[in-house]
């Protein structure tokens, strides 16, 4: 049987022995707001944006298998690392502020946006500017600094997992596909975060999460040659 929305955050909570009251707390919201997300039917209501990204953080699952159930949970307890998507909070900073010793900078590239839309043409452009990430948090997802890079979404296509202007992690060094995956993309000349499926042929099944506004876009082996995978989606934040 296929298990609702309501129904997944209501077990991996009673899994994890956490009170409707805790996770309120951590996700900033009352009690009555968590009840919602747990009752099945008209009067439930879905977590999304910040707290959507803090829930999957608490009930250590990603916001894909909470709206969708696609991605399981790594485990039935609370872990000291957090999945992948999560790679830690991060700082703005300038060339003149030190590096401490466990710290690596990646380029944040604020004038380039990737569509989670129709695209968006335009140019990548240093702004300067920096976010850090801890060295170790990278290794232990293959994540190779020198093939990395923040930038900014725009658009609504990808709601509720990135509101517009979330800023999202790439590895370049990561293109393979596994599918349900987010990854950006340059489509034919026009830059887009999407998640990508494999279909026969060399096809590409390119899916929003907005489904209702942005439906699949399946391409075939001649038309999916104008697809051009960046890199794979390897953290993303949100603040609202």
């Amino acid at each position: 049987m296929n298990e609702t929305m309501a129904g997944r955050i209501r077990k991996r909570r009673k899994e994890l022995k956490l009170t409707q009251d805790k996770v309120a707390d951590y996700c900033g919201i009352n009690r009555v707001s968590v009840s919602n997300w747990e009752t099945i039917g008209k009067n439930g209501t879905s977590p999304k944006g910040a707290n959507l990204i803090a829930l999957a953080e608490l009930l250590r699952v990603t916001p894909e298998w909470i709206l969708t159930g696609e991605v399981k949970p790594e485990n039935s307890s609370v872990s000291e690392s957090l999945p992948s998507y999560a790679v830690g909070s991060f700082d703005l900073w300038d060339s003149k502020t030190p590096l401490n010793d466990d710290e690596v900078e990646l380029p944040f590239y604020k004038e380039i946006e990737l569509s989670a839309g129709t695209g968006s043409a335009v140019q990548l452009q240093d702004s300067g500017f920096k976010l850090r990430f801890a060295k170790s948090t990278l290794r232990r997802y293959n994540i190779q600094p020198d093939l990395a890079a923040c930038v900014t979404v725009n658009g609504n296509s990808m709601e509720p997992v990135l509101p517009d202007q979330a800023t999202v992690g790439i590895d370049t060094g990561n293109t393979k596909i596994k599918d349900g995956d987010m990854y950006a993309i340059d489509h034919d000349g026009l830059l887009k975060v999407k998640r990508l499926y494999r279909l026969p042929g060399n096809g590409i099944r390119i899916r929003s999460f907005n489904t209702d506004e942005y439906p699949d876009e399946d391409y075939q082996t001649e038309q999916a040659s104008a697809i051009k995978v960046l890199g794979r989606v390897f953290w993303y934040s949100v603040l609202r």
